[in-house]
């Protein structure tokens, strides 16, 4: 393993200390105060630095992450709050945005993207002939079920795995399980993400899913580049006309700007992924992040660049921006029968230094380009 600069065996670093996590390890915590009193978390921290907390009690999605200090996943103000405190149809569906901080928010498991109100007929309940969805779904306020969270070892090799399942359910309606594996390596420098969603109940069941992958401040800064190989951009959101700041390269924070969406229709890989970047201005610093093409098909690019709320969002989706109704009426729509299941592979990578940077950026580049 690489630990500060050396390569040391397993052995070699016993002897240097007598207990790992001084330099790498997990740890489980819970948070004391505040909105985020009783809200489980793990911590996963790495010996290249990387470090995130997996929020068990938030649908075992990612609050902070750093890196050698710096963060990378962004803080919106809100804290992590205890599910307890989450009301889904409050303003008018939009409560979803009281939740949303931290590197990962998912959306799913039965909807996501704004708020509709759609058949509920399947579930041949007759009192329930509709439901009504806000932004996003429901997953982000239910806690999960924690699993495991240790040291796996594979010879010399270490990876610290957490895993959990989180079950969003009601009677008379959709009885999914999302089954989450987080894993970092000892010496790591990226996050990998495995999720399983499948339906225990009996009913067809429609299944959306969305990562709202959140980057801000070091990382998202003027000048900081978004790179990806796009082969067209079929939908932006009314304000970029409006507002007629470049989905590419980002801008100093503004008072007062009303986010940007972009749907980017992206080029695979050789290998069937999805590849798309975000690097600073002086390259020093980025991050990159990799899922398979075939199951998020979907990538929405999310500018918040207003002042005291900077961010990026990196969004892999598994359906187009349009949303719920759209799907069910274009055939586009997963409907999971009992048993039936979906999977999903994600990467989460710093990019550390100009070299990692630039190397990031050309095996994007040679994939495709993107328009100015």
């Amino acid at each position: 393993m690489k630990v500060f600069g050396d390569e040391l065996s397993v052995a070699a670093l016993r002897e240097r200390t007598g207990d790992l996590s001084s330099v790498a390890g997990v740890r489980e915590v819970e948070l004391s105060n505040g909105v985020e009193r009783g809200v489980r978390a793990v911590q996963l921290r790495s010996s290249a630095g990387l470090e995130v907390e997996v929020l068990v009690d938030r649908a075992l999605d990612l609050g902070p992450a750093r890196f050698r200090g710096v963060p990378i996943g962004w803080r919106s103000g809100n804290g992590f709050r205890h599910p307890g405190l989450h009301e889904h149809n409050d303003e008018g569906g939009l409560s979803w945005l009281r939740a949303l901080d931290g590197l990962l928010v998912s959306g799913g498991l039965d909807h996501t993207l704004f708020g509709d109100e759609v058949d509920a007929g399947h579930y041949r309940y007759p009192p329930k002939q509709t439901v009504a969805h806000g932004l996003h779904g429901r997953l982000t306020a239910i806690p999960g079920r924690l699993l495991e969270a240790g040291e796996v070892w594979d010879g010399d090799r270490c990876t610290f795995r957490v895993r959990g399942e989180v079950v969003q359910s009601t009677s008379f309606g959709e009885h999914l399980r999302l089954t989450r594996t987080i894993e970092v390596d000892f010496d790591g420098l990226e996050l990998r993400l495995y999720d399983v969603v499948d339906n225990l109940g009996f009913e067809r069941t429609p299944h959306m899913f969305l990562y709202h992958l959140n980057f801000g401040w070091p990382i998202v800064d003027a000048g900081t580049e978004f790179v990806a190989p796009i082969a067209e951009t079929t939908w932006r959101s009314d304000s970029v006309a409006e507002q007629g700041v470049s989905y590419r390269v980002q801008p100093d924070p503004k008072p007062g700007f009303v986010e940007q969406v972009y749907e980017h229709r992206l080029v695979a890989d050789d290998g069937g992924r999805h590849r798309v970047a975000l690097i600073r201005g002086d390259s020093t610093l980025g991050v990159e992040v990799s899922w398979d093409a075939d199951t998020m098909p979907c990538f929405f690019e999310w500018q918040n660049l207003r002042s005291g709320q900077y961010a990026v969002g990196l969004e892999p989706s598994t359906h187009h921006v349009s949303g719920d109704a759209a799907a069910r009426a274009d055939g586009s729509m997963t409907w999971l029968e009992h048993g039936e299941s979906r999977s999903y592979r994600t990467t989460i990578r710093v990019l550390d230094g100009a070299e990692a940077t630039t190397a990031a950026r050309d095996a994007i580049r040679r994939v495709a380009g993107q328009p100015d």
